[in-house]
């Protein structure tokens, strides 16, 4: 079992409340992510589950037990941070092994554990190499297998990846997704990268200012964001907004349209524009536009053969059914 569910929590250092109270379930098995811009809040929350952090108010549960003033060695949870936090003198092999001799846990059913998350990490072949010895990936798996091999309640992982290459990022992502569908434990994964929540979660919990902003499946905050900021952080691209006339005319304050929901021409369309920045990357083409009203600059997705280059005129008309109706206080119009 992995439930965790957050009753009304608050976390507050001195008089600055930096998460408000705020109430949350994650499911047994559920593969959770915590995403928002920077200083938002997310791993101030994720250490709170942790233990890591003391909460001001509020109740903690795991498996429907009260958990708030629990040490974090009595949680039953995992943590892998951002830094890899390996011990450079110990072999792979000691440094999986080094939490389950902490537990007291004996050689045999360590051996067993230790193998088992090395051929899940396709670490076999390293386990008797040193940290140095590694690549930044081959690490962070080392680390992961650590969490591993303690058979927690749930996984909490801190922006994981943040110091892989673009390269090694894409890969792990996948590796940590594929093993998630293995292990079927519980995991809780903090990124501001909206990329990596898309493409690896169950439900994303998008966070500002500390407080939750919407709590969705990936495709249902992409297609029915809650709010303009959920709307303008989720997608990349991100989406465009138009304010002024053109928005008034479909009774709002501002209307937002995604890049791939514009169709682009060179003769015709309801919005005549000059582009700025041609990206031109084979299977995609993003035109940066400029002379939209109510917004300028816009993006736009095209087709990875589209003849354009910078200073053309180009016309764009947006798909009325994906137009996104907000008022003046950011809030989705139906």
């Amino acid at each position: 079992m992995g439930r965790i569910q957050l009753k009304q929590v608050k976390k507050s250092f001195g008089e600055c409340t930096v998460i408000p109270p705020l109430d949350l379930a994650i499911e047994d098995g559920e593969f959770t992510v915590f995403v928002g811009p920077s200083g938002c809040g997310k791993s101030t929350l994720l250490r709170l589950i942790a233990g890591l952090e003391d909460t001001t108010s509020g109740m903690i549960e795991i498996d429907g037990t009260n958990a708030t003033l629990l040490p974090p060695a009595k949680r039953g949870l995992a943590m892998v941070f951002q830094s890899y936090a390996l011990y450079p003198h110990m072999s792979v092999r000691k440094n999986i092994a080094f939490p389950m001799k902490m537990a007291g846990v004996n050689e045999a059913e360590q051996t067993k554990r230790i193998y088992a998350a090395a051929k899940a990490l396709n670490l076999t072949d390293y386990l008797d190499r040193k940290p140095g010895q590694l690549s930044g990936g081959q690490r962070q798996r080392v680390a992961i297998g650590r969490a591993i091999v303690r058979e927690p309640t749930a996984f909490l992982f801190d922006e994981p990846l943040s110091n892989l290459d673009a390269a090694l990022r894409v890969g792990m992502r996948l590796e940590i997704s594929e093993l998630h569908k293995r292990l079927k434990t519980t995991m809780i994964y903090v990124t501001h990268d909206q990329v990596e929540a898309m493409t690896m979660a169950d439900k994303i919990v998008v966070l500002q200012a500390g407080g939750i902003e919407q709590v969705g499946s990936p495709l249902e905050l992409y297609k029915t964001p809650r709010n303009r900021f959920v709307a303008g952080f989720i997608g990349s691209p991100k989406m465009n907004f138009i304010e002024g006339a053109e928005a008034a005319q479909h009774n709002a304050f501002a209307i937002g349209i995604r890049p791939e929901h514009i169709d682009v021409s060179i003769t015709h369309g309801q919005w005549q524009a000059t582009v700025g920045v041609a990206e031109h990357l084979g299977s995609d083409t993003f035109l940066h536009v400029h002379g939209v009203p109510g917004c300028d600059p816009m993006t736009v997705r095209g087709g990875g053969d589209i003849a354009v280059n910078h200073g053309d005129t180009v016309w764009l008309t947006p798909d009325p059914q994906h137009i996104h109706k907000f008022d003046a206080e950011g809030l989705r119009i139906k």
